[in-house]
């Protein structure tokens, strides 16, 4: 891991912005290499999950359920992903397994007999019902589209945070994130590789542009005003409901990042700070301390907010800590010059 940092006032100020690198190993001088290997693939009747005797699923029920997710395709397509399911035969059992969150009624209707073949009827006379429901699996650090905010981002080896979702004046959204992130052009992609995140625009950083600003948008994808709530692999969140200013005083401001999760508990000092970097100085910022952590390598761009029982309030993103001090963007500093709106969900 490499940080950035720069004396501030008697205090090491750390860029939050983690970089990986990984260094080939390889033999010194007077060692030996070891020699090259030649691999053969095993034989894959071998394999332990092969010892299962896999009963064979009568063909009726196979040409049903596949009349029935042709059916399932069909509703979703036409009315959207307001409900969830998840269809199957099986195979200890032979039957259709059929897991919605959908109402009695539109479950009638992709079970009706009405036009269907005759496997298709004596089979969804069968078929059994759940309601639990299925999700996709992700989280902070693989989130799926429409992405959240405070969610683990990557791209050229760099990992940071995004941030809250914007707008411009044609109604375009973007993601933020920390102008010291990522080249302006850069591909970036969720932490753990699954998705394209978005293309990096609008990059304002003393060094890059001569703002004293830290901040970059993210187009080009579907994003969700959420920021992710609770740890570094929680799939809990919250909406955002507008943005402002911060208050001098307040106590219980939180961040929300991949590296340290979501925490509260911090009080603004001030919002009229300065903080130098290698990437320059940035003004006004908005200092603050308190919490279990300011944040940490990889939380830049992470949103920096007050929450009640409605949701996030937006004030900024994080980007620099040091010395039990932390440093975030102002969303008043930038968003106006932008021509940037807050996106609230």
């Amino acid at each position: 891991m490499r940080t950035s940092t720069r004396m501030l006032v008697g205090a090491t100020v750390t860029v939050a912005l983690t970089v990986l690198s990984a260094v080939p190993a390889q033999a010194g001088p007077g060692k030996d290499r070891e020699p090259a290997r030649v691999s053969v693939a095993k034989d894959d009747a071998q394999a332990p999950d092969r010892a299962v005797v896999t009963k064979a699923v009568p063909s009726s029920a196979s040409a049903a359920l596949s009349q029935l997710q042709g059916r399932i395709a069909t509703y979703v397509a036409k009315n959207g992903t307001r409900y969830t399911f998840a269809s199957y035969v099986d195979g200890t059992t032979g039957k259709i397994v059929l897991d919605t969150t959908a109402p009695a009624t539109v479950v009638a209707s992709l079970l009706s007999t009405k036009g269907a073949s005759a496997a298709f009827a004596a089979a969804s006379s069968e078929v059994q019902l759940k309601s639990n429901g299925v999700s996709d699996a992700f989280d902070r650090r693989n989130d799926s589209p429409p992405f959240y905010g405070s969610g683990g981002i990557a791209s050229g080896g760099g990992i940071c945070s995004s941030g809250y979702v914007v707008q411009n004046s044609a109604g375009t959204r973007f993601m933020t994130t920390a102008g010291h992130c990522f080249a302006v052009g850069a591909t970036v992609t969720t932490e753990a590789g699954a998705y394209t995140y978005g293309t990096v625009s609008n990059r304002r950083l003393p060094t890059i542009s001569g703002h004293a600003q830290d901040v970059e948008l993210l187009g080009g994808q579907s994003y969700s005003a959420r920021v992710f709530t609770g740890g570094v692999t929680s799939t809990t969140s919250i909406p955002v409901v507008a943005a402002g200013a911060a208050s001098v005083g307040y106590t219980n401001y939180c961040h929300s990042g991949r590296t340290t999760g979501e925490v509260c508990g911090h009080t603004a000092t001030s919002t009229t700070g300065q903080v130098c970097t290698a990437t320059g100085c940035k003004s006004p910022v908005i200092v603050y301390t308190g919490g279990t952590s300011v944040g940490s390598n990889g939380d830049s761009g992470g949103a920096f907010y007050a929450k009640d029982a409605s949701g996030a309030w937006i004030r900024g993103h994080f980007i620099a800590f040091g010395g039990g001090t932390g440093y975030a963007q102002p969303w008043t500093a930038f968003s106006s010059a932008m021509g940037l709106s807050i996106v609230i969900y």
